[in-house]
């Protein structure tokens, strides 16, 4: 081991990481983060060893890190075979049409969010969501005479709603990857924080749609979604039944994979006996994704999409942000900034202020949700853990704020993309969707809330927290060792 890194070592690294992320965003064609992540894993490897620390040390941090995130990274392979057996059955085609047979001219607002909540729940993706139904719905918006920054938010808040509890999501896998929590144990704890935002939202969404009751609403481009599903699939009620039972092994807390595994046969059993896929297509479905033949160019984009290989990216990210983190815990960098920042922590609730307002400050500095999940879940755990708070919490915090947030930054990649797709922008001089993107304002609040009252912030047991010590010492002797050798 070394000697302590100076502060401002820290910091340098810090700001390297921030320039290089922000230089391929905003000044690359390519906005990749994988590249830049491992040039300031070089920079803070470079720092660590001129301060006395061993390569075979911070190799074995490396591998320690990526290690703790094998398990997410399964998950994702899984769940990428999961999205594209369950588009070729016809599941998510028939989510999205019951879904879109709930809209009505006089609660628009509020079935614009539940719309959005049913598509991205069942897709895993937000930017899909938006950039298909999405679109869709602030042109219906439009033909109603609502205010597009209503519609807008309404879109948005649905959409992040299915970004941050499905488990088909990228984020959703992530989270708990960092903090050491279960998917299913995650998914579970964020509905507490979730629902009663979710409810305050849509309240909301309600009175301002009844301004605009009684209006006639042009619904030709739903319908012709609507129709072009029938037209590629057999859409009927049984198509419900593989997502009931992801539900039901939820509910059961089966272990994530087999559960995962089991609701992929299932979509490939629907898909065979009511679409007629033949078993020699499964193999292509499954890796590469499913491919929508449909004239339509909405559900194109919509449907032609999963696969074992359209995961890939992610978890590539996921390999170069613990190589980067897995050099700043190894060198006592993270602690050091974890250091400077606990120092406001006084309990539960600033515990949790601060990992709020962590993750909101990378959304804005590094403009990417991906490490507003990492970084602040690397730096915090071991606080929450010395809290005797189960790893869940620390999962739930980082989505409901990391998650949340990353669309109300205009210059984040997701605000970016939101503003791309509905073409309205977060904030700015003619107002914003921001504003009405009520549910990714609350939940953040909601988070904090609970911090300070410990509504459901659940204790470790005694065992718990002397396992998790266990544990600590386990990776310390194993660096030791590592550098021993």
């Amino acid at each position: 081991m070394g000697r302590k890194i100076p502060m401002w070592q820290v910091l340098l690294v810090f700001l390297f990481t921030i320039g290089m992320l922000c230089y391929s965003i905003f000044f690359t064609d390519y906005g990749e983060l994988h590249i830049p992540l491992i040039c300031s894993a070089a920079v803070a490897a470079i720092v660590a060893v001129l301060n006395g620390y061993k390569w075979a040390f911070l190799e074995a941090g490396i591998l320690a890190s990526i290690n703790r995130s094998m398990q997410a990274m399964l998950i994702l392979m899984v769940v990428g075979l999961l999205i594209g057996s369950w588009i070729a059955a016809g599941v998510v085609p028939a989510m999205i049409y019951y879904g879109l047979m709930i809209l009505k001219p006089s609660i628009f607002l509020f079935a614009t969010c539940l719309i959005c909540c049913i598509v991205s729940l069942s897709t895993g993706s937000s930017w899909t969501t938006a950039g298909t139904i999405g679109i869709a719905l602030i042109g219906v918006g439009m033909g109603l005479g609502m205010n597009e920054f209503m519609t807008a938010g309404a879109i948005v808040s649905g959409a992040y709603f299915g970004d941050k509890m499905s488990p088909l999501s990228d984020t959703t896998n992530l989270a708990p990857a960092i903090a050491g929590s279960n998917l299913f144990d995650h998914i579970r704890h964020m509905t507490k924080t979730v629902t009663p935002s979710l409810i305050i939202a849509l309240i909301l969404y309600g009175i301002l749609g009844m301004g605009h009751s009684g209006m006639d609403v042009d619904i030709a481009s739903i319908q012709t979604i609507q129709q072009g599903m029938l037209d590629e699939f057999s859409i009927n009620p049984a198509m419900l039944i593989p997502p009931l039972v992801v539900i039901l092994i939820v509910a059961l807390k089966l272990p994530a994979i087999p559960g995962l595994i089991g609701g992929v046969l299932l979509g490939c059993l629907c898909g065979s006996i009511f679409q007629g896929v033949p078993m020699r297509d499964w193999f292509g479905i499954l890796h590469y994704g499913y491919e929508s033949t449909s004239e339509v160019p909405e559900l194109v984009e919509l449907l032609s999409r999963g696969g074992m290989d359209s995961m890939m990216w992610t978890i590539n990210l996921i390999i170069c942000a613990m190589c980067f983190g897995g050099v700043m815990d190894a060198s006592g960098m993270l602690s050091s900034i974890a250091k400077a920042l606990l120092r406001f922590v006084k309990g539960t609730g600033s515990l949790v202020t601060v990992t709020v307002f962590s993750c909101i400050f990378m959304n804005i500095i590094a403009a990417d949700q991906y490490l507003a999940i990492i970084l602040p879940g690397r730096m915090y755990k071991e606080a929450y853990e010395d809290m005797h708070l189960r790893h869940k919490n620390l999962s739930r915090v980082l989505e409901d704020s990391g998650t949340m947030t990353s669309n109300l930054v205009p210059w984040n990649t997701c605000g970016a993309t939101m503003t791309t797709f509905l073409g309205v922008p977060p904030f700015g001089a003619g107002g914003g969707y921001g504003i009405y993107a009520f549910l990714n304002w609350i939940n953040p609040l909601v988070s904090i809330f609970y911090g300070f009252t410990g509504i459901t912030m659940e204790k470790m047991t005694d065992e718990e927290y002397a396992k998790v010590i266990a544990d600590r010492e386990a990776q310390r002797e194993a660096g030791l060792k590592a550098l021993e050798a």
